[in-house]
């Protein structure tokens, strides 16, 4: 099988139609965005652009060129179409949310076959991201260094990245699901509290996190995965305990560390 690797500026709906012409894929993962929970102002216009205006113009190339299926991320924190009135609690979630409205609306006006998967907090090996919770603290905890954090009193549904993938890949086939939104979590949720001190017993326990050392951010989702609906249509549940996650990732960022080391995540 020959790979290739293309790229293009999602939010310009002149280049995207032209990539996938060019590629004229059968299915199609929608995963690029601008993933951040800052509720600052300044980040409207880029969550706008880079995750709505990208998935609207994905959404319409797809159709154009008759995708046989599109699977868009969609994300915890937006709020579900059950309740409508609730407001999103960031511009990225509001952003993230529009988009699932669209494909909606694209699934039922224009025939696309689009599946939304609402996906709650990934975390594993490969997250070099340290705007992200789970690689700062192991990150700070590697350099025996406290990292500063909220309280941590936030109870977070979370899910480790390969069983995501599994998700991911079981939606792109099942049948019966086109225009569905399908919660992919844990189903229970953890404290951010609980998690990191998980991480420091894990990692140095000498280090002790300060806490409430940052604000906590207004109007933070605490929803669960519904899997009982998700079991019924993908057959997916998680097959990797929070335990057996974390200390995969702490392995991970701990030999990505050493000179010489090339980790690759693997599943015990």
């Amino acid at each position: 099988m020959v790979h290739r690797r293309w790229s293009c500026d999602l939010a310009d709906l002149t280049t995207t139609n032209r990539l996938l012409h060019a590629i004229s894929p059968d299915y199609l993962i929608h995963l690029a965005g601008h993933v951040t929970g800052v509720r600052d102002e300044e980040e409207v216009a880029p969550t706008f652009r880079d995750d709505l205006m990208a998935t609207v113009n994905v959404l319409s190339a797809a159709t154009e060129v008759g995708c046989r299926r599109v699977v868009i991320a969609g994300s915890m924190d937006q709020p579900t179409f059950a309740t409508v009135d609730s407001a999103p609690g960031s511009p990225y979630a509001a952003a993230k949310w529009a988009g699932s409205l669209y494909a909606r609306m694209y699934h039922l006006l224009y025939g696309l076959d689009v599946v939304i998967l609402r996906i709650f907090m990934v975390y594993g090996p490969g997250q070099r991201d340290e705007t992200k919770l789970v690689p700062y603290v192991i990150r700070c905890l590697l350099r025996g260094e406290p990292p500063d954090l909220t309280s941590g009193r936030r109870p977070v549904d979370w899910v480790y990245v390969e069983d995501v993938a599994e998700a991911v890949a079981l939606a792109l086939h099942a049948p019966g699901v086109a225009g569905r939104t399908i919660d992919v979590g844990s189903g229970g949720s953890v404290e951010v509290r609980d998690i990191v001190e998980r991480l420091v017993q894990l990692t140095d326990p000498q280090v002790r996190p300060r806490f409430g050392a940052l604000k906590d951010r207004p109007l933070e989702s605490t929803d669960v995965a519904d899997l009982d609906a998700t079991r019924a249509v993908l057959g997916w549940e998680p097959r990797t305990t929070l335990e057996q996650g974390l200390r995969q990732t702490v392995e991970w960022y701990v030999a990505e560390g050493k000179p010489g080391s090339a980790p690759t995540p693997a599943r015990t």
